[in-house]
């Protein structure tokens, strides 16, 4: 009976922050753009103000987090320091300065009646967010959601806790010195797992839910939530490296997409190796990549190049890792790469290094996945590397939006339709 209750008060706050926000999203959609950006910048200049105690609040998260016994990828994704902050205000001021997308027009064309029709970009209206670890999603999201004239809700995950209500204070400080509603960006206060539960079924007040977290997560929420979801399942991200790959270019991006942050979405965690570079370059890749602390999991052509790779098991191909853990594979060409990828990928984002044109339109024309890239680090698989000043997901759907989700790909359009007294015969 007790826990009864405690899910009645968890439904009736959630019904009551849903209801706020569709009331701060009325306010959002007619608020000048200046007005809107204000409110990022004093945001900005409240997490840099207030960094020491955001810093304190996340000591304490980590402390908790390391008593629970997280990896220590998990726990880079929960970690904020000086420069994790100051990135944070950053981001906010590079979204702030960013074209306004509410109200641009898309297009615009004179009907031979006489009618005159635009469609312009318009706020989608409540915005959910659930998230687990990384706290930088509370300024990332309530930002984005800001700019293109949207209320948030913010459900960050216990882990996160106490660093996300230190930020949203600083989010929530900038609202009032632009004399905007609080409510434009709330955060759920509770770490009750009803709560998002509630927010899946709150169709009533919210437009769309972006889940950001593993598999378990988003899983959930893709099967549960009745609110449509702008989401992807898992970052399986394969890098392969052709027989036309430049052998320096190949080993530093390698290096980059698997160690520089393993634990996030962009981070390789497939390495699949042309034959005839496998032979010529393969061992010193491998050798690199092990001293970077990488374990790999191979199969037999590439335990071949190094005794030290393991046997890679069955679920080590499509598997996110989220650690300093990668499969190899050793395969015959462009063609086998791709068929790999579109077996055990995610449709997240995958990568060629090579210096064969033909080899990268084929790559890029044969595979589906939200972002495919030539020469480069998954790792920049990234909405503030994009230019968006930050993202709030990576979406690898078919439907509104793909890659990363930006201030734009969180508005939808109306058509504004002028007439002059015109009737349709």
């Amino acid at each position: 009976m007790p826990e009864d209750h405690d899910r009645i008060d968890v439904a009736a706050q959630m019904r009551a922050i849903g209801a706020a926000a569709r009331e701060a999203a009325g306010a959002l959609s007619s608020a000048p753009a200046a007005q809107r950006a204000a409110a990022l910048n004093a945001g900005a200049d409240a997490i840099e103000a207030r960094a020491a105690d955001i810093l304190a609040a996340n000591a304490r998260d980590m402390e908790a987090a390391r008593a629970k016994g997280l990896s220590s990828a998990m726990l880079d994704r929960l970690m904020l320091d000086e420069g994790r902050v100051r990135a944070m205000a950053q981001g906010l001021r590079a979204v702030a300065a960013q074209d306004d997308p509410v109200g641009a027009v898309m297009a615009e064309w004179t009907r031979p009646s006489g009618l005159r029709i635009r469609r312009v970009r318009t706020p989608i209206g409540v915005v959910g967010v659930i998230y687990e670890s990384r706290p930088n999603v509370t300024a990332d999201a309530g930002a984005l959601c800001l700019k293109s004239g949207n209320a948030a809700i913010l459900r960050g995950g216990s882990e996160s806790l106490h660093s996300s209500r230190a930020i949203h204070a600083c989010l929530q400080q900038g609202l009032r010195a632009a004399d905007l509603p609080e409510a434009a960006i709330q955060l759920v206060p509770t770490a009750d797992r009803a709560a998002v539960g509630e927010m899946l079924r709150m169709t009533e007040f919210i437009d769309v839910i972006v889940p950001r977290g593993g598999k378990g997560l988003v899983g959930r929420v893709q099967q549960e939530a009745r609110v449509p979801v702008f989401a992807h399942l898992e970052g399986i991200c394969h890098v392969y490296a052709d027989r036309a790959a430049d052998p320096e270019k190949a080993l530093a991006v390698i290096l980059n997409a698997k160690t520089r942050r393993p634990g996030i979405c962009g981070a390789a965690e497939c390495l699949l190796l042309d034959r005839p570079f496998a032979q010529a370059h393969g061992a010193r890749v491998l050798d690199a990549l092990i001293r970077a602390g990488v374990e790999l999991r191979g199969d037999e052509a590439s335990r071949a190049l190094d005794a030290r790779v393991r046997p890679a098991a069955p679920d080590d191909y499509g598997r996110e890792f989220l650690d300093m853990i990668m499969a190899v594979r050793v395969v015959e060409g462009v063609d086998e790469a791709i068929a790999h990828i579109a077996r055990y990928g995610s449709q997240h984002t995958d990568c060629i290094l090579t210096e064969d044109d033909e080899a990268a339109a084929r790559f890029f024309s044969r595979l589906d996945s939200a972002i495919l890239m030539r020469n480069a680090s998954t790792q920049f698989a990234d909405g503030g590397e994009f230019g968006m000043g930050a993202e709030i997901g990576i979406a690898t759907g078919k439907l509104h939006a793909r890659g990363p989700v930006g201030a734009e790909q969180l508005t939808t359009f109306k058509y504004l339709v002028e007439g002059d007294g015109t009737v349709r015969p």
